[in-house]
């Protein structure tokens, strides 16, 4: 047997195994010697089988007396191999008789962890009905844990233990109670800590903190601190690791208040809080976005020099972008460095993604460049929320460049990064270049998740492709990728964005049929398509089915409703629906503002529809670009065009982006009704809007409607800073044969020089005008001028005056 071993193992180098020995007591002096001798002989001679032979020929002492000596002083998995191999040879009839040496020979497997030798072993033993010793035992099954092979630690620990109702030393039980807890398998953990505590001695303080981690990391934090409690004075003395390890559980549980509670505890006890106390408790702080307490504890931190580590501020920054805080990056590192904390890659790494997620690539740039002049490796958590940013800006090269970059630097893109640019690029409207990518993706052999297939169906149900994402979904069930609840809410919503309700309702409900919980975003998917539709009866009783599977309707769902309600011209189911909702404690957004906006709208009720928007800001929602449309709409509608144009300037004035609808509705109004369409009590506001007084103006001047509201609406985005989306709706104009006017080109030149491009205005706009279109270009630029904030300027009144010179001398001269 030991020579197949020899011909199968090599000796492991570097192994520093330690010292065991099978007697407590020292070693007679002649025992000593011979032991020694036996290990030189092994060591030194080639032909150690006959030199030993020869050594104990004479002996007195047996070889089998000192075997198990022998093996536990062996340093060297060869040398033990080569003796246990003389060892059995000289025993032929019954290799294992001698059960202190097999013994010591597993301990020897053990400690260099020669686990198919160490079964091979025990199996002869268990055929010669020998019982290695309780050390033996113990000390395999903690090289098992060690190893984290659980399983078979678990396997031996019933097999060996459990039937002599014994348990391994603590040492031994201590490495697997803490592989257990690891592999998250805490029945079983607890069992094996209950007979612990049924031996003498069986556990000590380090075995109850590994069953109390145990228990928070399940969650069960008061079971193990009645744990500790429980076991007080017997073999459990409370310390400051107890108290870390339970104010993490809360903290990580989401209790900080008990948190609290134990750390106020602690200090009342006597025990100084660790760097990993306060790190614990600041972590739950951060979790609940409770930064006032932060500086509290970071300021008592400093009291006891106990210098903040960079766990923590990660903690600290990671908390503060979860929770909507603005976040200096910069500023961020520098204050780091300054309190003697060096970054490090997470660091960065958060920050990078914070400032990707709010949109600032060159903030993103400079931070992964200061990655790299720190001398720290950047990865692919670096790479790869710029790539997402790059490809949802259209900027696909860049992207592409960085994606090589992190190649080179051997971090290969995976599902997150692929992931990352697929979901980039639907964001950016290029779904068939984000199909391509997801082609490329299983090219490498890397395959979409169920989260990719889904951000692409969805994407292609919007776009009305829904036969497209039917194929998807066979692809990704072909592939053995389980189609979860958010998969068929999106097919579902595609269904509906194709107005087929019946297939719809026909997938939800097979979704149920197959045991799976639609959850809030399928039954919302599907309240989504009774609204649509109109059947006000089924979308609430798919809320009642939600209520009954215990999901809580949330503000999407209400406000499907209230719009459904609204489309239905029934204002006071809407208004109904708004009060559950308040009631139920449903914050409304800004979606659930503007349904009832449009409702109070609908039946011309335009005092309400004020006092809804004002009341939306007073919570602190911003309208956005359907909610001003919705509102300049109905006053387009009721001949109030000034409360339009003042509104539309309302909505430039705070950065809103008006849309083809809100130019469609202006356009309308302005054209289809008389420019005296002024009520009494608009006609009395002290300024009168941009918008108006222009319009006005081209009329009297002789400009046709439709053209002086089109140059209205250049004018007022030009003073407003939206020349790019002015010039976009230039563009449309032309294109639906509008000529360019000297009112249009006045306008925009001037929003150009606004923006300190006037010496390159010609890259934007074409001058085509001829000198009597100049003369009035000039005139309205004044007008504009005198529109300007006080201490601003334009240069584009001198550019206009500079053609009109240039093009009257060449009258003259031609």
């Amino acid at each position: 047997m030991s020579k197949t071993i020899l011909s199968r193992i090599k000796p492991l180098q570097n192994q520093k195994p330690s010292s065991s020995s099978s007697s407590p007591f020292p070693l007679a002096p002649h025992i000593k010697k011979l032991v020694n001798e036996t290990i030189e002989i092994l060591k030194t001679h080639p032909q150690y089988d006959q030199s030993l032979e020869i050594r104990f020929s004479d002996e007195e002492t047996y070889v089998s007396e000192i075997a198990h000596h022998v093996l536990d002083r062996i340093r060297d998995l060869e040398l033990g191999l080569k003796f246990f191999d003389w060892l059995s040879r000289q025993q032929p009839k019954n290799s294992f008789s001698n059960g202190y040496a097999c013994s010591s020979f597993l301990k020897l497997l053990a400690r260099f962890r020669v686990f198919s030798e160490i079964e091979l072993v025990l199996k002869n033993l268990k055929i010669d009905g020998i019982k290695p010793t309780h050390e033996a035992l113990s000390v395999i099954i903690r090289a098992y844990a060690e190893s984290g092979l659980v399983d078979k630690a678990i396997d031996l620990y019933n097999n060996l233990f459990v039937p002599y109702n014994s348990v391994p030393d603590v040492f031994t039980c201590n490495s697997l109670l803490n592989l257990l807890v690891k592999c998250k398998r805490i029945e079983m953990a607890r069992k094996l800590y209950d007979e612990m505590c049924k031996t003498d001695d069986g556990l000590d303080n380090y075995s109850t903190c590994i069953m109390v981690r145990g228990l928070c990391k399940e969650g069960k934090v008061e079971e193990g601190k009645n744990l500790i409690e429980d076991r007080f004075g017997k073999g459990c003395i409370p310390n400051i690791v107890f108290y870390n390890t339970l104010i993490d559980g809360y903290c990580k549980k989401g209790d900080v208040e008990n948190a609290r509670k134990l750390f106020k505890e602690l200090k009342m006890k006597g025990f100084l809080p660790t760097l990993e106390t306060y790190g614990a408790i600041i972590s739950g702080f951060c979790k609940k976005g409770s930064f006032k307490g932060i500086d509290g504890l970071m300021m008592e931190m400093k009291q006891r020099n106990l210098n903040v580590n960079v766990r923590v501020y990660n903690s600290i920054i990671d908390g503060k972008y979860k929770h909507g805080f603005k976040v200096e990056a910069l500023e961020t590192v520098r204050l780091m460095i300054e309190n003697r904390c060096e970054p490090d890659i997470v660091t960065y790494n958060i920050l990078i993604s914070g400032a990707c997620r709010d949109g600032k690539v060159n903030e993103a740039c400079e931070l992964l460049e200061q990655v790299k002049k720190r001398g720290l490796e950047p990865n692919k958590y670096s790479y790869t929320p710029l790539i997402h940013l790059y490809y949802k800006l259209g900027e696909y090269v860049k992207a592409s460049d960085l994606l090589v970059q992190m190649t080179e630097r051997g971090h290969k893109p995976d599902l997150h990064t692929f992931g990352a640019i697929i979901h980039g690029l639907v964001a950016a409207g290029e779904v068939v270049v984000a199909m391509t990518v997801k082609e490329k993706m299983m090219e490498r052999e890397e395959m979409p998740d169920a989260a990719i297939y889904n951000v692409l169906m969805s994407a292609l149900c919007k776009k009305r492709r829904l036969p497209a994402a039917k194929i998807l979904l066979e692809e990704m069930l072909d592939h053995n990728v389980q189609a979860d609840a958010y998969i068929y809410a999106t097919l579902i919503d595609g269904f509906i964005r194709n107005d087929d309700l019946d297939e719809a309702k026909k997938l939800f409900e097979l979704t149920i049929q197959k045991g799976m919980d639609p959850g809030v975003v399928g039954c919302n998917a599907m309240i989504k398509g009774y609204c649509k539709f109109g059947l006000m009866k089924d979308a609430l009783s798919c809320v009642n089915r939600m209520i009954e599977r215990h999901h809580h309707p949330d503000v999407f769902t209400y406000s499907t409703i209230i719009d459904g309600y609204v489309k239905q011209h029934d204002l006071d189911g809407a208004l109904r629906t708004f009060g559950e909702m308040v009631r139920r404690k449903c914050k409304p957004n800004v979606v659930t503002y503007t349904a009832l906006i449009d409702g109070f709208c609908r039946i011309g009720d335009s005092d309400r529809a004020q006092e809804t928007f004002k009341e939306m800001q007073v919570h602190g929602l911003l309208p956005n670009v359907v909610t001003y449309t919705i509102i300049i709409g109905s006053f387009c509608k009721q001949r109030r065009l000034g409360k339009a144009a003042s509104f539309f300037e309302l909505m430039l004035t705070n950065k809103c982006i008006p849309n083809d609808a809100t130019f469609h509705c202006l356009i309308n109004g302005f054209t289809n009704n008389a420019p005296t369409a002024v009520s009494d009590d608009e006609s009395e506001e002290i300024n009168k809007p941009i918008f108006l007084e222009f319009f006005e103006r081209m009329i009297s001047d002789g400009w046709g409607h439709m053209a002086a509201a089109y140059n209205s609406i250049i004018i007022c985005l030009c003073c407003h800073g939206m020349v790019k989306v002015a010039l976009q709706l230039h563009d449309k104009m032309m294109s639906k044969g509008f000529l360019q006017d000297p009112i249009s080109f006045a306008a925009l030149l001037h929003g150009i020089c606004l923006e300190g491009k006037s010496k390159e205005w010609t890259n934007f706009i074409p001058c085509i005008l001829n000198e009597k279109e100049l003369q009035i270009s000039v005139k309205y630029s004044e007008s504009l001028r005198q529109c300007l904030p006080q201490g601003m300027a334009s240069e584009a009144p001198l550019i206009l005056q500079t053609l009109l010179e240039d093009h009257s001398l060449k009258a003259k001269t031609g």
